[in-house]
């Protein structure tokens, strides 16, 4: 069993980090609002740290899901950073999605310092976070993943190290390129059944089971069709993972095309007071723009 610390106790990290808790390991958390972490801990047990940095102190590894580039660099950097207690041989998992230029930033400060540093973005929602089954996509040396493959495995279903430094991130937006298109063309479809005067649960229950069928389809398409979207992974959290992709393929020389059309598409959900909407809201756009 290892001393971890866990910063950021949002719908991902608080489940994630209680997986770690009841997998035996001693874990000290730390969260931006320190009433998050005081629950955390009334709920979980373990400790918590008042800065990243004490959260991070004898630590063997420190993980972290916070929301964004500025986020991580702030838990990771500065005096009170989790950098600033991470003795040598040490390794930092980030399981937050963000750019590559983030991650490779800071893989380059922890190995300066002899720490290791592992990009591990995941997919499977909240759901996935909170009954452990989720996909981690690591990015990082292979002795850095061996090490904390054994502790990741506490809330994944699988997790694969697929090459070098960011390429955890790379693949984490190969995901949200996929989910995108998805999630598109199941609203279209959706929204054409109910024009066209289809059963869409009858529909969802035929074609879900052949060539169509998709994660999206078969725990989207009820909510879709009821219109509720309180629930799930949010617009203004996709918008921001596809601006990610969006920036890389500029850096790489890719087209992207239908990915975006559909973060226009997002904005414009957004525009309609969806930001904290589920992504399957696109249908509510297409379902305005119908009733036009």
């Amino acid at each position: 069993m290892a001393k971890l610390a866990f910063l950021g106790l949002g719908v991902m990290g608080a489940p994630m980090a209680g997986h770690l808790g009841r997998a035996g390991h001693e874990v000290c958390v730390y969260n931006r609002t320190i009433s998050k972490a005081e629950a955390w801990v009334k709920g979980h047990g373990g400790s918590l740290g008042k800065t990243p940095r004490e959260a991070a102190q004898g630590a063997d590894v420190v993980l972290a899901c916070v929301g964004n580039d500025e986020d991580l660099r702030s838990v990771c950097l500065g005096d009170e950073g989790a950098f600033a207690a991470m003795a040598a041989g040490t390794v930092f998992v980030d399981h937050t999605t963000v750019s590559a230029q983030v991650t490779r930033e800071l893989h380059k400060v922890a190995a300066d310092q002899g720490t290791g540093f592992v990009d591990a973005p995941v997919s499977g929602g909240q759901a996935g976070a909170e009954g452990g089954v989720l996909s981690i996509m690591c990015g990082g040396s292979e002795a850095d993943f061996a090490r904390v493959a054994p502790i990741i495995d506490a809330y994944a279903r699988i997790a694969k190290l697929m090459g070098a430094s960011g390429a955890g991130q790379i693949t984490k937006m190969m995901n949200q390129i996929c989910i995108a298109g998805l999630v598109q063309g199941l609203a279209e479809a959706l929204h054409f059944g109910e024009k066209a005067g289809m059963d869409g649960r009858a529909v969802i229950e035929v074609i879900s089971q052949g060539a169509a069928g998709s994660w999206q389809m078969v725990n989207r398409h009820e909510t879709m069709l009821d219109g509720h979207f309180e629930h799930g992974f949010a617009v203004d959290w996709m918008r921001k993972d596809l601006g990610i992709c969006l920036d890389a393929a500029d850096e790489f020389g890719a087209a992207l095309p239908v990915t975006a059309l559909v973060d226009q598409f997002y904005k414009e959900v957004q525009s309609m007071g969806g930001g904290r909407w589920d992504t399957s809201a696109l249908i509510a756009r297409l379902r305005k723009l119908g009733a036009a």
